[in-house]
């Protein structure tokens, strides 16, 4: 059974959802999503980037978790890292984290999730105010992706050093 007294549920926790269909989203965002990501390798939840503001966890959470597994990697506890952030409009905190280091963990996945959590503030205004993400720097995304670029105003490519 999945559900027991500690199972909370979120239905529509930002409130009363009106305006659907294409009046609410006109499709404008998404044309790049995989090309914005990772190319055909990473999973991708299905949120677009390009767009939206750094408000928006599809661009913001993407950065982040990519920050995180960079970290991960960087700091000797996995070869490989992938980091998922699931979130529920209207609620701060990601309702749910998961990382997968494909078995070149030096620790076990739970023990390297507790590490992240201990390391990093994943709520949206945190990981804005982190990886400074209001700075007009959304243009050269536009081309050649959003990762794997040397560029100083992607904030999310450079690994933060890890307490643990």
């Amino acid at each position: 059974d999945m559900m027991d007294k500690d199972t909370v549920m979120h239905l529509n926790p930002s409130g009363r959802f009106v305006i659907g269909g294409p009046q609410g989203d006109a499709g404008l965002t998404g044309r790049k999503i995989i090309v914005d990501s990772y190319g055909g390798w990473g999973a991708h939840g299905g949120g677009a980037f390009s767009g939206k503001d750094p408000t928006k966890v599809d661009r913001s959470a993407a950065y982040a978790a990519r920050w995180v597994a960079k970290s991960v990697v960087a700091a000797g506890l996995a070869k490989r890292c992938i980091v998922q952030v699931a979130y529920a409009i209207g609620v701060a905190k990601p309702l749910s984290t998961y990382v997968n280091t494909y078995g070149t963990g030096t620790k076990s996945d739970a023990e390297i999730l507790k590490i992240i959590n201990d390391n990093f503030d994943l709520r949206p205004f945190a990981i804005i105010k982190e990886l400074k993400l209001k700075r007009p720097i959304y243009t050269k995304t536009a081309s050649f992706g959003h990762f794997g670029r040397n560029d100083p105003d992607f904030t999310w490519e450079t690994p933060k050093k890890l307490k643990m």
